[in-house]
């Protein structure tokens, strides 16, 4: 069995479309066919119904499984191989939040980046919950997200930051007066709130429906800067981790503490569980590791 023809196989399986697969693989659709039908000829048992839309029979979802166990095993071969061979370099490709994430990792990257200049770091700033998806499927080797997900079988997970949120409102909203600001007092007002796709998002939501209400949104973001430009310019309010509202200075805004809130920022570095981590990103989190116990 030729492993090439159980990529060519797993690759048409995510796809559900030849055409899509062979261009994803860049090999000639019939040189793809031609692959997944030996396979099919080797294993006895077609794989697909080619009908309309291409879909996988029983048999095939059983060989998926299977396949994908032994890609991962022959990819971690080849990587390990590959440390051996070409010693401390490579890449890493990590996703971090757009609300927060680079203030922890720049400093991390730069003293990584002096001891290890070959390796290329590639960041992807997009939602927790699309970070924590790009883990589990490969496409990220390391995340940082935001809400640490409950230890999972197929993930690792260092906390880095437990921050609580805090309020931003205009100086001249009737709160601004408070100094403490209980959720319930919120019901009213509008809220300008993290993106769909940020697990703060579905945090807030949660909270204030525990409080009794669905919150008023009129704006959703995913940058800190416009969110605050929002509160100072009356649209209404946000509830931002307390080392960024502390820092707000000379605005026409008010930051207040909530009290009886679970909501904060929880900030954790994950990665695939039993799977091969090249020698670059096995170092990286070794030093967040060191880095944590400084700070």
């Amino acid at each position: 069995m030729d492993i090439r023809h159980l990529e060519y196989f797993s690759e048409v399986a995510k796809q559900l479309s030849f055409t899509k697969a062979a261009s994803t693989l860049h090999v000639s659709q019939p040189s793809l066919s031609k692959a997944v039908k030996q396979l099919e000829d080797e294993l006895g048992v077609p794989l697909f119904y080619r009908s309309k839309k291409v879909e996988l029979t029983d048999a095939g979802k059983a060989v998926l499984t299977n396949a994908i166990n032994v890609l991962d095993a022959f990819h971690n071969l080849t990587s390990e191989l590959s440390d051996i061979i070409e010693l401390k370099k490579g890449e890493i490709k990590i996703g971090i939040p757009p609300i927060t994430g680079a203030a922890f990792f720049s400093k991390l990257i730069s003293y990584y980046r002096d001891q290890y200049p070959q390796v290329k770091i590639l960041l992807s700033e997009v939602g927790s919950k699309m970070i924590k998806q790009g883990v589990e499927d490969g496409s990220l080797d390391i995340g940082l997200v935001c809400n640490v997900p409950v230890k999972k079988d197929n993930l690792e997970v260092l906390e880095v930051i437990n921050d609580p949120l805090m309020l931003l409102v205009h100086q001249d909203n009737k709160l601004a007066q408070q100094v403490r600001v209980d959720l319930t007092d919120l019901d009213q007002e509008s809220f300008i709130l993290y993106r769909q796709d940020f697990s703060l998002h579905d945090r807030i939501i949660e909270e204030c429906s525990t409080k009794g209400f669905y919150p008023n949104v009129v704006c959703h973001s995913s940058h800190r800067d416009f969110m605050i430009e929002m509160v100072e310019a009356k649209v209404g309010i946000a509830l931002l981790p307390s080392e960024i509202a502390t820092t707000i200075q000379d605005r026409a805004i008010k930051v207040i503490p909530l009290e009886n809130s679970n909501l904060s920022l929880e900030l954790g570095m994950v990665w695939k569980k039993n799977k091969y981590l090249p020698f670059a990103v096995r170092e990286f989190i070794d030093l967040s590791k060191q880095y944590l116990t400084k700070v």
